[in-house]
């Protein structure tokens, strides 16, 4: 499984975000806390600062090989800071089959929109439900597809079934998004479990998903994932949440994610993560299977909203 790790808040130094946590995402790719393999197909992020030549537009840097074997992070991410975030490491099968390439690292971008994606979820049979696919695509997004991934296609889709980018016509196109690939499935007969845990960045911006369907192509899906570990790992990823932290002070805490908590209306920045990234995991909130929640930064704090998902 992918790990993913958002971020919005004040400029702050990158490597404190990427590097120096313990627990940070270069060090999950070689040991997350909540999956047991190592994460070798790649990493990336996109990350917006004042401080850029170009500050309305992400940063991107990715790399085909695993985060922990990257020799420029070290030489390249301690003259960067951010003020918004999106990193991802990227999981796979262990087999000649994957394609490792620049390419087919996230977080993908694409010219016309404010929105960088990256997700820690699976869309099976993507290449053949593209066949039902294809017609809900726009063009301007379909030729800017470089890689061969199911989340980069994901993308496409979704920014052609967007309406606006507005909290709700968001969560309207994520709705949607399932919608028409439950269709597909159904019409050529590959239903299939489904997970979608998306991170979509803009600056100073975070919408999260937790979503998808089970085994029957059922959105209704049920149970502890934490107890089917080891019955039904595919179903335990599924249901298994998403995690927010907010608060203040961030910068104050070396070498780890902490951060002062502090009333929901004073925070000042915010991570959105496959896994809690601190010891004191209570202080994460959860984002089950079928919530999406909004990040956004107004002024000098963060405005948090979390829903239920249509499905």
């Amino acid at each position: 499984m992918c790990r993913v790790l958002a971020y919005i808040g004040s400029e702050i130094p990158l490597d404190s975000l990427l590097l120096e946590p313990q627990n940070s995402l270069v060090n999950q790719s070689l040991d997350p806390e909540l999956h047991p393999d190592l994460q070798l197909a790649g990493w990336g992020f996109g990350a917006w600062s004042q401080h850029l030549l170009k500050p309305d537009e992400p940063f991107l840097y990715h790399r085909p090989k695993a985060a922990f074997y990257d020799d420029n992070a070290k030489g390249i991410i301690p003259s960067l800071q951010a003020n918004t975030l999106l990193a991802h490491v990227r999981a796979s099968g262990y087999d000649s089959s994957v394609v490792q390439t620049d390419e087919n690292c996230h977080p993908f971008s694409f010219d016309g929109t404010p929105w960088i994606i990256a997700q820690n979820g699976a869309l099976p049979n993507w290449r053949r439900l593209q066949r039902e696919l294809l017609p809900h695509c726009e063009d301007r997004y379909l030729r800017q597809m470089r890689g061969t991934t199911d989340t980069e296609f994901l993308y496409v889709l979704l920014l052609s079934l967007l309406k606006g980018d507005g909290d709700d016509d968001v969560q309207e196109g994520f709705e949607r998004l399932l919608e028409v690939i439950l269709q597909a499935m159904k019409t050529l007969n590959l239903t299939a479990l489904t997970k979608l845990k998306i991170a979509l960045v803009a600056p100073g911006r975070i919408i999260g998903v937790n979503y998808g369907c089970g085994h029957e192509g059922k959105t209704n899906v049920a149970g502890d994932w934490k107890e089917l570990r080891n019955e039904d790992m595919a179903l335990s990823m599924l249901l298994e949440p998403m995690y927010v932290l907010t608060g203040k002070n961030f910068q104050d805490h070396a070498n780890s994610y902490e951060v002062d908590t502090c009333p929901e209306d004073e925070a000042t920045c915010a991570f959105f993560a496959s896994e809690p990234l601190t010891e004191d995991g209570d202080a994460w909130l959860n984002i089950e299977f079928g919530e999406i929640i909004f990040l956004e930064k107004k002024g000098d704090t963060i405005s948090k909203k979390v829903r239920t998902l249509n499905g």
